[in-house]
């Protein structure tokens, strides 16, 4: 499968099987039309020595496997599950913010309590992490909530314990927290930026955008206080990872302003997502303003572009692809892992498949208290992968997105193999922009 696009000005065609993106003249682009008819009639305004000589060209890339190569892999590759080498460790089922838009139900995921992970709970999830990782050695453990800064002393002994199980065991944790900033005290920052081998920060861009959808408990903005915490963070972190991460609504549909606002603020690192909600909710975007979404995409790239060209550059998330040391194949197709080799560990050590699938009924799969683990539901989700979709297999970008989110195809359309559409084709349209924003580097 050959993938020919515009964008940013080039003429690029992407190779699935093989990976390889090629920048193309017009006549090349042209040669690639995939409707022979069209094709033709593309080709019949050249030259036929010229349209001969790029027929040749093309061919040589065939042979070299840098142009349709295959790219229909055998789904017996991943009959089995994986190891299990990341997990969402829940330290809060509370929060100190009542973001509208939250798919944790204001950080409590419906938990009347708003109970908070005690230590040797998190403690025996490392634990477990560790037995059912197998050989490998390098392990990852993301602190999230709610606010996991509300339960910061009980943050720092599972680090505290996760190093001397490193000690132990030969293993390696990379820690990662989620915070709202609003928690960041000195002593906090301190620790984050000491363990922490990556850090997001959730500020959504401009004050009144951030204010509007993430006021606190009272009904106060937060984008001042949260403001202040994420920069003093940052501003001792050197050069270890962070984002700093929005989301776009439907009342935000010029989001570009907000990445740029996030640059502006001081943030080098910056990742704005679409939020993914119900249609009847005021904020949830829906498909009549797809349309606007990918306008805004490139309007946001050329912004970045030109960023760039002026010494003023900032990294975005979803505009950064690796064409030469990308992830391995299992990755390009399982993806995230979730259920599989990725879990999230709720405060009374209770397993679901990822942090969104936390308190949807009939998606418990184990105990980290006890050692539980459902091996069935693990296979379920290691055959969600992009062989067995349907609507992944036929998309040419299925190696780059592994499927999406399957916590929200199952929300949007009641099934895990069944894609969230307005997802993809914004993944796609995202992808299509670093494509060229790589093709650039050249």
């Amino acid at each position: 499968m050959v993938h020919t696009f515009e964008a940013l000005g080039l003429k690029l065609a992407l190779d699935v099987g093989s990976g390889a993106l090629h920048q193309l003249d017009g006549i090349a682009y042209d040669a690639l039309n995939p409707d022979p008819a069209e094709r033709a009639r593309l080709l019949s305004r050249y030259p036929t020595e010229e349209g001969a000589a790029i027929a040749a060209e093309l061919d040589e890339l065939r042979k070299s496997g840098a142009l349709d190569a295959p790219d229909d892999y055998d789904a017996s590759l991943l009959s089995e599950p994986g190891v299990v080498k990341a997990m969402c460790l829940h330290a809060a089922h509370d929060c100190n913010l009542s973001c509208r838009y939250c798919f944790a139900r204001e950080g409590t995921y419906s938990d009347p309590s708003r109970s908070r992970m005690p230590v040797e709970v998190g403690k025996a999830a490392l634990d477990w992490l560790i037995a059912k990782s197998g050989s490998r050695r390098a392990l990852e453990a993301d602190f999230f909530g709610g606010e996991p800064l509300l339960n910061l002393p009980a943050v720092m002994e599972i680090v505290a314990y996760g190093r001397k199980r490193e000690r132990e065991t030969g293993k390696r944790f990379s820690f990662t927290i989620t915070t709202n900033a609003l928690g960041l005290t000195d002593s906090a920052i301190r620790f984050i930026n000491d363990e922490m081998d990556n850090c997001v920060l959730s500020l959504d861009g401009r004050r009144e955008v951030h204010d509007r959808m993430r006021p606190d408990a009272g009904g106060r903005g937060s984008y001042d206080r949260a403001l202040d915490g994420a920069l003093r963070l940052v501003g001792g972190r050197g050069d270890k990872s962070y984002y700093a991460r929005g989301t776009f609504t439907a009342f935000n549909l010029d989001f570009t302003n907000d990445a740029l606002a996030l640059a502006d603020a001081g943030f080098a690192h910056v990742s704005v997502e679409p939020v993914v909600a119900f249609g009847d909710e005021p904020y949830a975007l829906r498909p009549e303003h797809l349309p606007r979404i990918l306008e805004e995409y490139d309007t946001l790239a050329a912004a970045y572009v030109q960023r760039r060209r002026e010494g003023r550059p900032f990294s975005f998330f979803h505009f950064n692809v690796d064409l030469e040391n990308g992830p391995c194949l299992r990755k390009r197709l399982t993806g995230c892992g979730a259920g599989n080799e990725y879990v999230a560990v709720t405060p009374e050590g209770k397993l679901y498949p990822c942090h969104q699938f936390v308190g949807r009924e009939g998606w418990e799969i184990g105990d980290a208290t006890t050692g539980a683990f459902d091996a069935d539901a693990q296979r379920l989700f290691a055959n969600n992968h992009v062989l067995n979709k349907p609507d992944c297999r036929a998309c040419w970008a299925k190696y780059f997105c592994s499927g999406g989110c399957c916590a929200n195809a199952l929300a949007m359309n009641g099934r895990l193999d069944k894609p969230y559409e307005l997802g993809c084709a914004t993944q796609r349209k995202r992808l299509e922009l670093a494509l060229a924003i790589a093709a650039m580097d050249y």
